[in-house]
């Protein structure tokens, strides 16, 4: 509870903590428009392949034109302006100390993050699809190198671990936890070219509001969530289901009813599950106390009297008491993004980071697929991504949704099959492939065992 403090001292010293961003779309865009609000942080460089697109965005937020003229790296260390460029190594000088990674190309994240880690700075990864493709390998290399590899505060991967983590260091066992989302079971269909209708909007205002219909399909079709329910598990420890997330509709006024295990009432396999809710029941009547935009946790009272004590100050708990449950019905996303630059730089510590590779995303068929066809990946038209545990993506040997785009088919492959790597044509030269590989390498033992 000390950011704001230690935020402030750097920036009395003259001394703010030096920022590099790469990929200046919407996440990176409201992390920017707070950093020049925030006394203490410095954005020192961004990096985007599309300047002039990323200057819209600036100006779209509000900053003056002359807070990104600086014509080289060193005239805004100088300076205290930012430096834009097209040129993702230019972040990666030993005078910034923070590299933020957000485009959301898992491949291109992985890339800038070993970038950062050999040029000792601490990464903040926006980039979840990077995270759950390899993170747990890139951690361990921060570690390595005495700097610190983060989930990226503001997004719900990080929300829900901190939330875990501050009641664990209660004392008190996590049962479920997880966010909110909107779904029905029909959306796992959904392509680029049908998204705008279950949003309620036209093409046309898509398209005015410059929303990418593959991302936002990437929401909707599922595979975002289990992408961020994999980093979770991969986070906390908590186990990611056999064969992909139930979403139940349910409101908060339930989460302790239902987010329990199916032996005493509830849906869960187990204690200690991510799960995804659902604001809409399965008839598409929107959830009493839906929580479609933020992020929970379910946590259990193993005696009397710390049962007693929830009910003494109105904790919402299931008919016996026993179970119980804290949520926030908002996240911010890069608004909140300061927290983790402060977090890594001030404290080397991270808000939520990958410990082992507990959980996968993996590809899913959407429609029939034919050999020869190439795959359109994440929110596209012919895979989505299912959250499974890592053991069955090992032993099943299946193709990670992070790998799913651009690569030819080899076989015909059933709607709703999960698909394998040697389904497709894979280029083990690529550096995403090579450290997913050596990840799976790595896990293969202790998964076996497990």
């Amino acid at each position: 509870m000390n950011l704001s403090r230690l935020l402030d001292a750097r920036a009395a010293a003259g001394r703010p903590i030096r920022v590099g961003v790469i990929g200046a779309g919407k996440f990176g865009a409201m992390f920017l428009a707070m950093a020049a609000r925030r006394p203490g942080i410095h954005v020192a460089a961004i990096a985007d392949l599309s300047p002039a697109r990323a200057r819209a965005n600036l100006a779209r937020i509000g900053w003056e034109a002359e807070r990104a003229a600086a014509p080289s790296l060193d005239a805004a260390l100088a300076s205290g302006a930012t430096f834009l460029t097209e040129d993702a190594a230019c972040v990666n000088d030993p005078r910034i100390e923070v590299v933020v990674e957000s485009t959301g190309h898992p491949a291109a994240g992985i890339a800038h993050a070993l970038a950062a880690i050999a040029a000792g700075q601490h990464v903040v990864m926006v980039n979840v699809e990077a995270d759950v493709l390899a993170g747990p390998l890139i951690a361990r290399r921060a570690a390595a190198a005495g700097v610190v590899y983060s989930m990226a505060y503001g997004d719900q991967p990080a929300l829900v671990s901190e939330l875990v983590d501050t009641i664990r260091a209660m004392g008190l066992p996590v049962v479920a936890a997880g966010k909110g989302t909107k779904y029905l079971p029909r959306y796992h269909e959904s392509t680029p070219e049908t998204v705008w209708g279950f949003y309620g909007l036209t093409p046309e205002q898509a398209a005015a509001g410059g929303m990418n219909p593959q991302m936002f399909n990437s929401f909707l079709d599922g595979t975002k969530s289990a992408i961020e329910m994999a980093a979770i598990a991969n986070a906390t420890g908590l186990a990611p289901p056999e064969d992909g997330l139930l979403f139940p509709a349910c409101g908060v006024q339930d989460l302790p009813h239902l987010l329990r295990p199916a032996a005493e009432g509830g849906l869960l396999p187990r204690k200690g599950m991510v799960e995804v809710i659902s604001s809409l029941e399965r008839d598409g009547r929107p959830v009493a106390g839906d929580l479609r935009w933020g992020v929970y946790a379910v946590f259990e009272g193993e005696t009397d009297y710390i049962r007693r004590c929830f009910g003494e100050y109105g904790v919402r708990t299931d008919e016996s008491g026993r179970y119980a449950a804290l949520w926030r019905p908002y996240h911010l996303i890069g608004l909140e993004l300061g927290v983790s630059v402060a977090s890594v730089a001030l404290r080397r510590e991270p808000t939520g980071s990958a410990e082992a590779w507990r959980a996968d995303a993996a590809a899913t068929a959407k429609r029939d697929l034919r050999a020869g066809e190439i795959l359109d990946g994440e929110g596209g038209a012919m895979v989505w991504g299912k959250c499974i545990p890592a053991a069955r993506s090992l032993r099943e040997n299946a193709l990670p949704i992070g790998l799913a785009h651009g690569v030819r088919l080899l076989r015909d492959i059933p709607k709703g099959a999960l698909l394998r790597q040697s389904d497709v044509a894979l280029d083990a030269t690529l550096e995403a492939v090579r450290l997913r590989r050596e990840m799976e390498e790595e896990a293969r033992p202790l998964l076996a065992a497990a």
